[in-house]
């Protein structure tokens, strides 16, 4: 399937999503006013129905779809023409391309009305404010400064966070945001500074270059970080028309496409694999041969030139189909999920009201108390769902933190297979006898093997991923099964209260008829700014990945490797000194060079298992208990609102005369306008189905 739309198209169907996006904002917004003026009213009426959490809910779903932003994370070596791939998605020559490479910041460019650039640090200092030619000067570094830091694993600039972009584009002002990171062959603690985004970004548009094929960093990359992990991820193969210029006759025909042709396998080859989603084959819509060059000379020219033959018509429709279709639906289905949800909660609680409005202060009150049984069932349903998460949590903390001592120790055992793409070509083992190289020497060596662990250590990720997806998958489960019992219990109370038979609910899934924490808790909603819903986990308001990923960037990957490398330079150095200056100029030294590293290390792995394994389990438990904390504080609101609504009521009527056709009247106009609300919004979400 292909796609195909030029930049003015593009353009439009965001604009259309953007004014999509106010407009159910703005529904869940007016849903959340009528509920707290409504509430506001009670007081002096018939009571508070316990709205707060709906309330809350839709406040912040709200200000999180008039915030919302398309987040799309730029991925690449340096060289690839990031910039100017850039550059040519934004339709102007903003940021530097044509000069030094090496931007130290992880730089995310979005809309403002002026153009600015604001400087944020991690160590405690307020932003700073800069202008554009201070920033390029300040925050750009030399190759040569970029390899030696590489070299010794060190960022740039450590105490700086990143960079945010301001400028008054179209593209930006649709709700893009677009973050430029590092390229691939920087440092190792950039490339985790990159990772942190990841999760954060609803696409990742990868840059290659035609000219250098998946290059043994970019695969590195893309095995150890992006395979596997549930990311939607856009090829870029850049500077394709420069294919012509490597051929001996550039206007033989044939021979241009038997090298396009040669070209297409070797891409398809190391890019298949990460396009496939759910079984299907997305090959076509997420690899494109574009030339950035021409499509940017043409938009510099003409804002609305045709793209046609640079690419990026092609990508730019794939693109609009993601963003405005697929993402934006399963943006807005959360919304119509709060939606549904606050309405009924609101016909709940005035259908309960109503009846009771012609209760006398002493019948209230024995039907109150005869509730007392089925709000003790409510808080049983809680507690059992809680230790079912904590029986999870330890079961699964334990089990992946023994998986990690399990696939260390077992390190040793393809090691010498492994380590051999990550010893640097430029090492040179007589530099290791010359005192002025020497420092040289370790800095390579250990830069091999500091990537080695971080791959290794980022790969067996995967486990502890499937792990939790399982984990949480079957907690979702659960969480339907205890917001079914939950229902039953309440149509229960409403039932006592009432006298009035609640009819049995036919055709409702548990989309329409869980109560709200168990939506929560199954993943149907997520409150995270900027996180759209997806697996039942993702979505439920945090997320796991980012948990564990901090645990590896910042609890000591790093930190392990250098420490173990340093451990075993002294016996290393012995090996070298004990092979002789022959040996030294043939393989033989390489080999036992890797052998004695894996001598070494196998020493280090018990005390490497021994460190981390209380870390690891700690970071698994702390995945759960977030989640724990969150469904538990939801349900006890629950309960609270709903003990809450019957003590309002008792009060109000042991104070004063409540005129009960106005409180009827008032109710039913708060349903009417929530019911209204809510058409409208359905509406909105219908439209973009049917687009």
């Amino acid at each position: 399937m292909s796609y195909k739309i030029e930049t003015d198209g593009f353009l439009n169907d965001l604009d259309r999503v953007v004014r999509a996006r106010r407009q159910i904002s703005e529904h869940l917004n007016k849903v959340a006013e009528t509920l707290a003026q409504a509430e506001s009213a009670s007081e002096k009426a018939s009571g508070k129905l316990g709205l707060e959490r709906e309330i809350e809910d839709l406040a912040v779903a709200s200000k999180n779809l008039r915030q919302g932003a398309f987040r799309l994370l730029v991925l690449g070596d340096m060289k690839r023409g990031k910039s100017t791939f850039l550059n040519a998605l934004i339709g102007e020559n903003l940021l530097p391309s044509d000069v030094n490479p090496c931007t130290a910041l992880l730089t995310i460019l979005k809309y403002g009305a002026e153009k600015t650039v604001t400087v944020y640090f991690n160590d405690g200092k307020p932003p700073e404010p800069i202008d554009f030619k201070s920033f390029k000067q300040r925050y750009t570094i030399a190759p040569e400064e970029a390899k030696e830091l590489e070299q010794k694993q060190q960022q740039a600039f450590p105490d700086v966070s990143h960079a945010v972009v301001e400028y008054p584009l179209p593209l930006l002002e649709k709700g893009v945001e677009i973050v430029d990171s590092p390229g691939l062959n920087d440092t190792e603690a950039r490339n985790e500074l990159s990772l942190g985004y990841i999760n954060n970004c609803h696409a990742i548009l990868f840059v290659l270059r035609a000219s250098q094929p998946c290059t043994l960093a970019e695969r590195r990359y893309l095995e150890n970080y992006i395979k596997d992990r549930g990311l939607s991820v856009f090829f870029l193969i850049n500077a394709w028309d420069q294919v012509r210029e490597g051929l001996i006759d550039p206007d033989d025909a044939d021979e241009m496409a038997e090298a396009e042709t040669k070209l297409r396998k070797v891409f398809h080859a190391n890019l298949i694999d990460y396009c496939q989603v759910d079984g299907a084959d997305l090959y076509e819509e997420r690899v494109f041969e574009v030339s950035a060059i021409q499509a940017l000379r043409r938009r510099i020219k003409n804002p609305a030139a045709s793209l046609e033959g640079t690419g990026f018509a092609e990508f730019m429709g794939s693109l609009n189909t993601f963003l405005t279709q697929e993402r934006a639906i399963a943006e807005f289905r959360q919304a119509r999920t709060l939606a549904r949800q606050a309405f009924a909660r609101v016909q709940e609680a005035i259908a309960r009201r109503i009846p009771l409005l012609d209760q006398d202060v002493e019948a209230l009150k024995q039907r109150i108390a005869s509730v007392e049984p089925q709000f003790g069932q409510l808080s049983g349903i809680r507690d059992e769902f809680r230790d079912e998460i904590r029986t999870m949590r330890d079961r699964k903390a334990r089990a992946i933190a023994d998986s990690f001592k399990t696939y260390v120790l077992n390190l040793e055992n393809t090691f010498e297979q492994d380590f051999q793409r990550y010893q640097p070509t430029e090492l040179q083992f007589l530099d290791f006898f010359n005192e002025s190289k020497r420092e040289q020497f370790t800095a390579t060596a250990q830069q091999g093997f500091q990537q080695y662990v971080n791959d290794k250590f980022f790969a067996w990720t995967l486990t502890a991923e499937k792990e939790l997806n399982e984990a949480f998958a079957q907690l979702s489960t659960s969480a339907a099964r205890y917001g079914s019992s939950y229902v039953e219990v309440t149509d229960q109370i409403t039932e006592k209260l009432t006298g009035q038979k609640i009819e049995t609910r036919l055709g409702s899934t548990p989309d329409d008829d869980s109560p709200g924490w168990a939506k929560w808790a199954m993943g149907l909603f997520s409150l995270a700014a900027g996180n759209f819903a997806g697996a039942a986990l993702a979505a439920s308001g945090f997320d796991f990945k980012s948990i564990l990923l901090n645990f590896f960037t910042t609890a000591g990957v790093s930190i392990v490797a250098s420490a173990v490398f340093g451990a075993m330079l002294g016996p290393i150095g012995f090996v070298l000194i004990g092979l002789g200056v022959g040996a030294l100029q043939a393989d033989h030294a390489r080999k036992q060079f890797t052998k004695a590293i894996k001598t070494e290390l196998v020493k280090q792995l018990p005390q490497v298992v021994q460190a981390q394994w209380q870390p690891i389990y700690s970071a698994v438990q702390e995945c759960f208990d977030a989640y724990e904390r969150e469904v538990i504080k939801r349900i006890n609101d629950d309960i609270q609102a709903r003990k809450a609504e019957l003590d309002n009521l008792l009060k109000q009527k042991e104070s004063r005369e409540i005129d009960r056709e106005l409180e009827l009247s008032r109710l039913n106009s708060v349903k009417s306008t929530v019911s209204t609300e809510c058409q409208g919004l359905e509406a909105e979400y219908q439209a973009l189905l049917l687009y």
